[in-house]
């Protein structure tokens, strides 16, 4: 069993949910970290993150990248 890794940095958490859904519709589980506290109202506070598992890293990136 491997833990999850970061795959890609966000700054806006619509971006992130989109290539979390993309992932999610390859059978790739995926998981946003920080995106409640990504914004407070008046800009971008800090990246939201996509976690995946270690094990789907490679095809995870390959996804994103192909999109």
């Amino acid at each position: 069993m491997s833990g999850l890794v970061e795959l890609a940095r966000f700054q806006m958490r619509v971006e992130a949910d989109l290539a979390r859904l993309r992932l999610e519709s390859e059978g790739i589980g995926a998981v946003l970290f920080d995106a409640e506290t990504s914004s407070v109202g008046w800009g971008p506070i800090m990246p939201v993150r996509l976690m995946v598992l270690e094990e789907d890293w490679v095809q995870a990136e390959a996804l994103l990248s192909s999109a």
